[in-house]
């Protein structure tokens, strides 16, 4: 029997996943928590055998709630959650010890094999997320640097974004010509691996990159 808790800041997905799971006859379902405070609490009194985590999530974000889970109980095994599957997030939930990372857009089969093979000692990523990773891969087959750097106007420019102003405003702000605003943040982007404001937005926060 496979002791399960379950990780997400959307109670109605939540609840949804938490129906699936339980319908498994080899799977029990140990707690249901919303954010990761409460995830590091419930799994310090249940010892789960697996959690799975949402990867953004206000607060601990899913990243940091991982680490700090495993560093007190490092026999349980975390499967990441996120309708992110961009490099960056797949990257940090790996080093984070991760055993596993599933996109909220694939099935609930994909779900089972991921738990089916994390319980057994194994790692399972989705196949958008092998995607990302094999991206991150050099020429000798090792993982290349999993953490883009910025340099510090490109960091101030994506504070900027994240904090809702305009490329206009943050041109005034910083005063540098627009058209220097917009290839600062073509060039984030692409470092990143993101494409939205909106992208860029839960980037900064996820990775608590509003605070100087």
């Amino acid at each position: 029997m496979k002791r399960i808790l379950l990780v997400d800041d959307h109670q109605m997905f939540l609840e949804a996943l938490c129906g699936l799971l339980e319908k498994q006859p080899n799977i029990e379902v140990v707690g249901l928590a919303c954010n990761g405070l409460q995830a590091i609490h419930i799994a310090a009194e249940m010892l789960p055998d697996i959690v799975l985590m949402d990867v953004s999530m206000p607060g601990l974000n899913g990243i940091a709630t991982t680490r700090q889970l495993l560093a007190a109980h490092p026999g349980i095994k975390v499967i990441a959650l996120s309708t992110h599957v961009e490099q960056i997030y797949v990257n940090d939930m790996m080093r984070a010890g991760a055993s596993g990372y599933v996109s909220k857009s694939e099935g609930g089969k994909e779900l089972l094999r991921a738990i089916e093979a994390v319980s057994l000692n194994r790692h399972y990523w989705c196949p958008s997320a092998i995607e990302s990773l094999a991206r991150t891969l050099n020429e000798d087959g090792k993982p290349a640097n999993l953490s883009p750097k910025l340099a510090a106007r490109e960091l101030q420019v994506l504070r900027l974004v994240a904090s809702g102003l305009s490329s206009q405003q943050i041109a005034v702000q910083l005063n540098i010509a627009f058209g220097t605003v917009e290839v600062h943040r073509r060039n984030i982007m692409r470092k990143l691996g993101l494409h939205s404001a909106v992208e860029l937005t839960r980037y900064a926060i996820d990775h608590d990159l509003l605070r100087d």
